[in-house]
């Protein structure tokens, strides 16, 4: 799972186009640079730190995706360490499941838009309770503002390739406490009107820096 390649975003002519994630990396993130900050004076290196999260946070949603897809996860490539962690975050996922009704119809689904272009992969796509709803899930240590830019980008993708949808949540699953809290994100007009400015200002950006 390690060696995974990264999803290739192409429109239907073939161009290569950036994910949505990639995208919003361009803005600037306070909570971040305090993070690195407070880990300096920790004499501890952010980057490990980043590292291990990541991983952890890859964990997790493998063994979400296994259990939705119903099958057994290999972990032989990462640390007991890192796995411990994950699945703690893990338990958490299984409660939320277990407390809602959810019936997964795609999980891992990779999509593109041909209208805005960018691309991005939906981490679960199922009923909840009834309805057509998108589940972004996050093992993040909270919620934070880029995050909704994301699922309003997720959203469109899910619409403009002919998904139905009713309910977006942010689902945070805590590597921690194995406890789990979630949002339910309404409107979210204003995040995709940002989102749709972030697409043009990365592409000009692209051609500026290229620039001598």
């Amino acid at each position: 799972m390690k060696d995974k390649v990264h999803t290739v975003y192409k429109l239907a002519d073939g161009t290569r186009v950036c994910g949505a994630t990639t995208i919003i990396g361009i803005l600037d993130k306070p909570a971040l640079l305090a993070w690195a900050w407070k880990l300096g004076l920790e004499n501890k290196d952010y980057k490990k730190v980043r590292d291990t999260a990541a991983s952890i946070g890859t964990i997790a949603h493998y063994l979400a995706e296994c259990d939705i897809k119903n099958e057994k996860p290999d972990l032989s490539e990462y640390s007991q360490a890192d796995i411990e962690k994950a699945e703690t975050a893990y338990i958490a996922w299984l409660e939320f499941r277990k407390q809602n009704q959810i019936t997964p119809i795609k999980s891992e689904l990779p999509l593109v838009s041909e209208k805005f272009r960018y691309g991005g992969t939906i981490d679960l796509y199922a009923t909840l309770q009834g309805k057509p709803t998108l589940i972004d899930l996050k093992t993040s240590s909270g919620f934070f503002p880029e995050m909704r830019l994301q699922v309003a980008a997720y959203k469109n993708l899910l619409i403009e390739n002919g998904y139905p949808i009713s309910k977006v949540q942010l689902l945070r699953i805590d590597k921690e406490t194995g406890e789990f809290n979630h949002h339910q994100l309404n409107g979210l007009e204003d995040e995709w009107e940002m989102f749709k400015k972030l697409v043009e200002v990365y592409e000009l950006k692209k051609k500026v820096w290229k620039r001598r």
